[in-house]
């Protein structure tokens, strides 16, 4: 009888990126409205990838189907 795998969380999948050396990226938030008020130096930090910190990076990674 065959095993059963797990399903990757589409939701989370869309979300989080793994890189090859184990980090949890994501998207900033407060980056879709209200850029105008923004200055340009916050837009650019905002949209770089932000690294997961913490207990949620090993919750993220069970959800990707990663180890």
């Amino acid at each position: 009888m065959a095993k059963e795998k797990q399903k990757t969380r589409k939701s989370a999948a869309k979300r989080f990126k793994v890189t090859a050396s184990g980090k949890v990226l994501h998207r900033s938030q407060m980056i879709r409205h209200l850029r105008s008020n923004k200055s340009k130096r916050q837009v650019r930090r905002l949209l770089q990838m932000k690294e997961v910190k913490g207990t949620f990076k090993a919750k993220i990674k069970r959800m990707l189907g990663k180890k």
